[in-house]
C-alpha cells in the first residue's frame, strides 16, 4: 500500500510537555491523552493551548526541554542513560526519535575536530512553532548532560527561527552561544566530549534496551512514513547490492516517488542506505569476532579499506579501536578479531 499515516507523537512526550509547562507555568488543561500515541495535529493543538495559557512566555519551549525527563521520551530515555558515550547517544537518538516523534530527524553530523547533531523537522516548519523546536533542541542538551553532567555544555546551538524573547534565558540553560535564522537547527560539539566513554556502562542493558526499542521501530514503521518503511526494509536486505527499487516496489511506489516522498521527510535513499550500513557495521563488531573483510560485503562495502574509511567517517575512530571498546578481552571473546 502506498498511503502513508500522518506522522505521529508518543503519548508520554506529551504528557512531559504538559507535566513540564505545569510545573513553570501553572498551565494544565482537560486533556484526555490516548494511552499510545497522538496524529502531529493533536500535538500542534496541545503546543497551541500551552503557549496561550496564562505564564506562558517566548522561552517556554526551552525550558520544557530543560525539565524532561527520562521516561519523557519513552524507551529512547531509558536507551540515553545506558549508552557508553554522548556519541552512542546521538546514535540511538538518530535510529529511533521515531518511537518519540516522527514530526522530524536527529541526525549525527560526523566533522573533524567537532561535530553537529541536527534536528530537521519533516513536517512544514510553519506548521510547527518554535518553541516546539526550541523544546527538543534543549532536550538534546538536557539529554547529554544525563551522560556527562549537569555542568556539560555544546560548544554552540543554533536555531533556524529568529529569536522571539531575550537572550539571557538561552544563554543561561544552554550555557553556550546561541545564534538564530541560522541554516539548521544544531548543537555543536566537541569530538573528544562525544566519544568520551563513560566509567560506568551495562552493555547488557543497553543492548535490552536496543532490542525493545528495535521492536516498537518495526512496530511502527508498519504502519509509518516511507522512511520509517525504507529503514524496516533495510533491516533484512543484502545490503552488497541494495537499491531503492526494492522498498519502492514494496511499497508499490515508483522509485521517483519513492525518493521524492523520502526529500519530503528530510532523508534520502544514500543517507538511509548508509546508516543501515553504519548500523549493521556497529552489530558485527560488537556481537562477532569476524575480520574485516568479512564484514565489509555483508554491510555492502567492497572491502576492508572501505570498512574502515566508511566507519571511521561514522564513528571517528577505526572499527578495530571500536571493537576493542566494545567488546573488551575476555575469556569468552579474548580480543580476537580486531582486524
Amino acid at each position: 500500500m502506498s498511503a502513508i499515516d500522518p506522522p505521529s507523537v508518543t503519548a508520554c512526550y506529551a504528557l512531559a510537555v504538559l507535566s513540564a509547562t505545569a510545573e513553570g507555568t501553572g498551565a494544565s488543561g482537560p486533556w484526555a491523552l490516548p494511552t499510545d500515541r497522538l496524529e502531529f495535529g493533536e500535538m500542534r493543538a496541545l503546543w497551541d493551548a500551552v503557549l496561550g495559557a496564562q505564564g506562558a512566555g517566548p522561552h517556554t519551549g526551552l525550558l520544557v526541554g530543560d525539565r524532561m525527563r527520562p521516561e519523557g521520551l519513552h524507551i529512547l530515555g531509558h536507551l540515553i542513560l545506558t549508552c557508553a558515550s554522548l556519541a552512542d547517544a546521538a546514535l540511538a537518538a538518530e535510529r529511533y526519535h521515531p518511537l518519540v516523534s516522527q514530526a522530524g530527524t536527529v541526525n549525527l553530523d560526523r566533522r573533524t575536530g567537532v561535530s553537529r547533531i541536527c534536528y530537521r523537522p519533516t513536517v512544514d516548519p510553519a506548521a510547527m512553532h518554535p518553541q516546539q523546536v526550541e523544546a527538543i533542541v534543549s532536550i538534546m542538551v538536557r539529554a547529554a548532560r544525563w551522560i556527562s553532567g549537569d555542568d556539560w555544555a555544546p560548544l554552540a546551538v543554533s536555531f533556524a527561527h529568529p529569536r522571539t524573547g531575550s537572550a539571557e534565558p538561552y544563554a543561561r540553560v544552554l550555557g553556550c552561544p546561541v545564534t538564530f535564522e541560522a541554516a539548521e537547527n544544531a548543537i555543536t560539539v566537541a569530538n573528544e566530549d562525544l566519544d568520551r566513554r563513560r566509567p560506568l556502562y551495562d552493555p547488557a542493558l543497553n543492548a535490552l534496551h536496543r532490542a525493545y526499542a528495535d521492536r516498537l521501530l518495526r512496530q511502527l514503521s508498519a504502519a509509518g512514513t516511507v522512511a520509517g518503511r525504507v529503514r524496516q526494509w533495510l533491516e533484512h536486505a543484502v545490503l552488497e547490492d541494495a537499491g531503492p527499487e526494492g522498498p519502492a516496489k514494496e511499497l508499490n511506489l515508483s522509485v521517483r516517488t519513492l525518493r521524492r516522498a523520502l526529500h519530503a521527510e528530510g532523508t534520502s535513499w544514500r543517507a538511509l542506505l548508509d546508516t543501515a550500513r553504519h548500523g549493521r557495521a556497529r552489530r558485527l563488531l560488537e556481537t562477532t569476532a569476524l575480520p574485516l573483510d568479512r564484514i565489509a560485503p555483508l554491510v555492502g562495502l567492497s572491502g576492508a579499506t572501505a570498512l574502515v574509511r566508511a566507519f571511521t567517517r561514522w564513528e571517528g575512530m577505526p572499527p578495530g579501536a571500536f571493537r576493542s571498546r566494545h567488546r573488551p578481552a575476555s575469556p569468552d571473546h579474548g580480543g580476537a578479531g580486531n582486524g
